[in-house]
């Protein structure tokens, strides 16, 4: 009886036999800080050989394998599979700091909103690149809100969730008013230029602006009852 033996297929394949000279050449590029030319791998080696050759071999066996062998402007290296590109991106968070004229920008926005550029140019008392708000919106602190009823209708802007998400802030009536900001030692408010913040009552104004809006409706719907009781009599 024939005994049959099984045949284990997991085996890990690595690139057929080399000679030592094309293990060298391998290993100069492997080694290497930046791509080589034909003629720095020869001047590396121990032995003369074909050098083109040697490559082209190295090119097939690395060709279905997670690193290949790469010639680009007469230049060899070995480079990551363009395939497994998706799993060696790398996210890098880059701090930027504000300019002063950004930081002024975005804090009449917050205060001030839905503002036009002109408003924003008028409370600072001088005009700015239009890079000051690309900055912001990049940053998606800052979006346009419409437009302002006026001739021209200039874009307002306005905040964004990502701005409140950013300063760890509910709703924008918790942001803090000119007097908090000096409690707190986080401004000079004896040289601070309070149009920059407003009035520091600025939602509570538009609070009141709401109350009042509610009262006028009150008012509207009370009015037009009265006239069709008197029409009805």
């Amino acid at each position: 009886m024939i005994k049959k033996e099984k045949v284990n297929n997991n085996i890990v394949k690595f690139p057929s036999k080399l000679t030592d000279v094309e293990k060298e050449i391998e290993g100069v590029i492997f080694a290497a800080s930046e791509p080589l030319d034909v003629d720095t791998i020869e001047s590396k080696i121990s032995k003369k050989t074909n050098i083109l050759k040697s490559l082209e071999k190295l090119q097939q066996e690395y060709i279905n394998r997670g690193i290949n062998l790469v010639c680009i402007k007469d230049k060899w290296s070995f480079r990551t599979s363009p395939k497994l590109s998706t799993l060696m991106s790398q996210e890098k968070t880059v701090e930027k700091k504000l300019s002063r004229a950004a930081i002024e920008t975005l804090a009449i926005i917050v205060y001030h909103q839905p503002v036009t550029r002109a408003e924003i140019e008028e409370i600072r008392g001088v005009a700015f690149g239009t890079n000051t708000l690309d900055i912001l919106m990049e940053l998606d602190w800052v979006k346009p809100g419409g437009r302002k009823d006026v001739p021209g209708k200039p874009i307002q802007y306005v905040t964004t969730e990502d701005f409140l998400s950013h300063f760890n802030l509910q709703k924008l009536s918790d942001l803090p008013t000119v007097d908090e900001l000096g409690a707190a030692g986080l401004i000079d408010t004896s040289s601070v230029d309070n149009a920059i913040f407003g009035s520091g009552k600025f939602y509570k104004e538009k609070q009141d602006e709401k109350k009042e809006d509610i009262y006028s409706n009150i008012d509207e719907m009370l009015n037009s009852t009265l006239d069709e009781k008197e029409k009805d009599t």
